[in-house]
């Protein structure tokens, strides 16, 4: 297979791994993959998992390279809370949930943050069109406020430099109440009261 065939037969998978190649061509020498990163074709993320040279890196495909680099995990922390519009926009990596070990991988496109949460606290993703699993607005900030106990005061909430007006744009009440009896903890119960009461006063 050369490089025309092989990138025609992933065209849908601008994000790639040995196990997708192996899928379509179970006789691939993974020789040609070494070759063509140094004809600079196609770029190593991690071990296993590359991406075509000429793809255009944005939110939507770093997103789709955290949900694939460690398993099973979604975007969610400061890294949903941005997309949503609710902070400003990270510009140290992608962040995300997993049932894993807390881990970090340090790529040539950037950093990757997995944190761990108990398997019954991960729900509240929701998979897009294009397959991306992100968290739900109201779980990304569960998901912070849990892993981030400092953040617990107006002097803390206002360092986030939320937005109001996209938070309450976007907030679902039920939504969030629901979610976080599911964690069933005082401590964030009280957290997020203390947030709530600051946010309606911001």
């Amino acid at each position: 297979m050369n490089f025309i065939q092989f990138k025609s037969s992933l065209k849908d998978f601008p994000i790639f791994s040995v196990v997708e190649i192996r899928a379509l061509d179970p006789s691939f020498d993974r020789r040609r993959l070494n070759e063509w990163q140094k004809k600079e074709y196609i770029r190593k993320i991690s071990k296993g998992l590359y991406i075509f040279s000429d793809i255009e890196v944005n939110e939507e495909i770093l997103f789709e390279i955290a949900n694939k680099l460690y398993r099973p995990s979604y975007i969610s922390l400061e890294s949903a809370l941005a997309y949503y519009q609710l902070i400003p926009e990270i510009t140290y990596g992608v962040t995300s949930i997993s049932t894993r070990r807390t881990y970090r991988f340090n790529t040539p496109l950037t950093h990757f943050t997995y944190r761990t949460i108990a398997r019954h606290l991960y729900f509240g993703y929701v998979v897009s069109d294009d397959a991306l699993r992100i968290a739900t607005f109201e779980k990304a900030l569960l998901d912070f406020l849990y892993l981030n106990n400092d953040i617990d005061d107006p002097t803390s909430f206002a360092s986030l430099r939320v937005d109001q007006d996209a938070f309450f744009h976007q907030l679902d009440q039920d939504t969030l109440n629901r979610q976080l009896s599911r964690f069933d903890t005082i401590a964030l119960t009280n957290r997020v009261r203390r947030f709530m009461e600051w946010i309606r006063h911001a």
